[in-house]
């Protein structure tokens, strides 16, 4: 449109200056004052021309990179084999993302506080009569260049002595466009088992961890240092397979090589009875392996579906050849109309179901037996209205083998059911009131209620959350 625009106006501009010149009367050295006036005009015509090309190719650059961004970030894997470096901002990396959110919860429950300790395992859960600083995150990411996005995640919490803890959640690069459906990832991060276990706390439905992943898992959930590839199958549907290897020592590594193993010696950690040692990991062998099949189809127009499944197997604590295997199921449900406003409304089904082999003591050790345990959690979310979303979440484990369970509140049957109610005043903030029924062996009077109320807030920016 603009060079039709300059042809018409440059035609003007020589049609006008024929019928000046033809003027009669016209001096010389006017004609050559205008004729200099004119070539000018021209001059400055052609530099605004180009001028506004070159915008709108940056324009238009900038615009292609947004799209690309924000399709990358609904769903990185989609896009991972159709794009290449020429496609790619050729900047050095894009603008850093930070963004910063606080979890906090009030409450109170009929169980003291050292009996709500054990009920609420999680490490971001509420965990006390009074007040919790469930978890403040630092969410730091950006596209480094076109070969990879990096993402880091520092975590400030305020245990029950008072005192701040400060920790690396995640720190992580990821691979932006290898051939065949590839992407490989590097660094800290939590390991991709399941739906609920790689979800950062202010992304949860509930105020509390499941319980069956606070006993497998650990408090923090299972993440460690490491690798993983993934790969997108050529299927019709939506198919993509995740195999990863990360170390296996650690606090975060709860059924493995766990921090902290031998302790006191007067006091000496055990599960199952069978008392834990010191051991390192020596090689390769002593890594843990994790494996993950994810599906997604659409049953509907109006209803779509994950199945997932995962498997975990490494070493653990209990001998100096003993290995743990972790294998579980995930599958969720989601109905939303045609026609929505903010999302809403909407109805989703979200279960996962776990179940752990844990050697316990070495071939040779006249007490070695293999403990079993399990669980499961499911739950349903109503998105009522804008704003507002109802939710229900029953949970269950035990565990089979070692001494009696019964005392043990990380091996005891268990129970419990958990309506609440959260209100999104703005996709910035949630206030969350949420009652806990717990069943538990190890409780003397067997059960115990509890109430919470949850509220966060969130500043700056966020990486896109899973589906």
């Amino acid at each position: 449109m603009f060079n039709h625009l300059h042809r018409i106006t440059s035609m003007g501009i020589l049609m006008g200056a024929c019928a000046i010149f033809s003027l009669p009367g016209l001096a010389a050295e006017d004609s050559s004052l205008l004729r200099q006036q004119l070539i000018e005009l021209q001059q400055q015509m052609q530099q605004s021309q180009q001028a506004y090309q070159s915008r709108l190719q940056a324009l238009e650059q900038r615009l292609k990179q947004l799209e690309l961004e924000k399709i990358t970030l609904a769903n990185p894997a989609i896009v991972r084999d159709q794009t290449s470096p020429s496609d790619l901002p050729s900047s050095q990396g894009s603008p850093l993302r930070i963004g910063l959110s606080g979890l906090f919860a009030a409450g109170g429950s009929t169980a003291d506080n050292d009996e709500l300790e054990d009920l609420q395992g999680g490490g971001h859960d509420p965990n006390r009569n009074g007040f919790t600083v469930q978890n403040v995150e630092l969410s730091l990411g950006a596209t480094v260049d076109p070969y990879f996005d990096a993402q880091a995640n520092i975590i400030f919490l305020v245990d029950r002595e008072g005192e701040t803890e400060v920790e690396l959640e995640e720190a992580f690069m990821t691979t932006r466009h290898l051939p065949w459906g590839l992407q490989v990832k590097g660094g800290q991060y939590f390991t991709e088992f399941g739906r609920q276990n790689p979800q950062h706390p202010h992304t949860w439905a509930f105020a509390d961890q499941p319980v069956v992943l606070s006993r497998f898992f650990g408090g923090d959930g299972l993440r460690s240092q490491g690798a993983r590839v993934s790969w997108l199958a050529p299927t019709p549907w939506y198919s993509e397979l995740y195999l990863g290897a990360q170390n296996a020592n650690g606090e975060t590594v709860t059924s493995f090589l766990a921090e902290g193993a031998g302790g006191d010696p007067t006091d000496p950690e055990n599960i199952g009875g069978h008392v834990l040692i010191d051991r390192d990991g020596r090689d390769q062998s002593d890594l843990l392996y994790s494996a993950r099949w994810l599906n997604g189809f659409d049953l509907s127009d109006t209803l779509s579906m994950n199945v997932g499944f995962s498997g975990l197997i490494g070493p653990n604590t209990s001998g100096r050849s003993t290995e743990t295997t972790i294998v579980g199921t995930d599958v969720y449900l989601k109905w939303q109309p045609a026609y929505v406003q903010r999302g809403f409304p909407f109805v989703s089904w979200h279960t996962e179901v776990l179940q752990r082999h844990y050697e316990a003591g070495d071939s040779a050790d006249p007490t070695q037996e293999t403990l079993k345990d399990w669980g499961l959690f499911s739950q349903v979310l109503w998105g009522l209205r804008p704003g507002w979303v109802a939710g229900l979440r029953a949970e269950f484990a035990e565990a089979d083998g070692g001494v009696s369970t019964d005392d043990d509140p990380f091996r005891d049957r268990r129970k419990r059911l958990s309506p609440n109610l959260t209100w999104y005043p703005s996709e910035y903030s949630k206030l969350r009131l949420q009652y806990n029924r717990d069943w538990a062996e190890h409780l003397d009077g067997g059960n115990a209620d509890s109430l919470f109320l949850q509220m966060e807030f969130s500043l700056g920016s966020h990486a896109a959350h899973t589906f």
